[in-house]
């Protein structure tokens, strides 16, 4: 354990690898409407140049669920219909549009 007293359980929100430190908080505090993602890989046509609505997949065993995906200079923002719970930097995110995969990248950070 991290040594910390609560009366609540606490969760990691985020790692600062730069300084070498844990943000941590309550469950409410893991759900999160955005996200950024790079190394975007594109199946279908051209990389939409509008925001389009999408089912996004950010976890193997997850549901899709509604979004709207943003794409600008190669970095991907995607803003959820519903909060999401413990969005994590370094997993996969799928885009979908009905049963067809139209690409994913790597999640990069939730955006607060």
């Amino acid at each position: 354990g991290l040594g910390l007293a609560s009366t609540e359980h606490l969760y990691v929100i985020k790692l600062n690898a730069d300084s070498n430190s844990l943000v941590v908080g309550t469950e409410s505090q893991l759900l999160n409407n955005t996200l950024t993602a790079s190394n975007l890989f594109w199946l279908l046509g051209e990389i939409p140049k509008e925001i389009i609505n999408i089912a996004a997949r950010i976890r193997y065993k997850a549901p899709q669920v509604a979004a709207k995906l943003q794409i600008n200079n190669g970095t991907a923002t995607v803003q959820f219909h519903e909060p999401q719970r413990a969005i994590t930097p370094g997993q996969s995110i799928v885009f979908y549009q009905g049963d067809t995969v139209l690409g994913g990248g790597i999640i990069e950070d939730r955006v607060d």
